[in-house]
């Protein structure tokens, strides 16, 4: 999305040196055009700069959460195993008794 609006900034850019270029004004100089097309383009190659710098930190970025998100899915993961086994260990209802573990133990086997 970036890199499209770059490039439609450059499109504009390119018209505006055009529309200078052929439409000198009364009020500027070409020399005053030439330092005003040099300011924007190192205006855009300034933009252009950011735009990378920002791609390469939101890949970074992209890939710490895809980290999160595989340790997230282990960890829940672990967390329902571990409920289950808890409460498959708890005795029914009954009294914690010889026998009531007896019968869980049987029901696990």
């Amino acid at each position: 999305e970036l890199e499209n609006q770059l490039s439609a900034k450059s499109k504009t850019l390119d018209e505006l040196k055009q529309s200078l270029a052929s439409n000198g004004s009364a009020e500027q100089t070409p020399e005053a055009h030439s330092l005003r097309i040099t300011e924007l383009c190192e205006m855009k190659d300034s933009i252009v700069n950011q735009v990378a710098q920002l791609k390469t930190s939101m890949e970074s970025i992209l890939e710490q959460w895809r980290a999160y998100d595989d340790i997230y899915a282990e960890v829940s993961l672990m967390t329902t195993r571990y409920l289950y086994c808890i409460d498959q260990c708890k005795p029914s209802g009954e009294e914690a008794s010889l026998e009531a573990l007896k019968k869980q133990v049987k029901t696990l086997q």
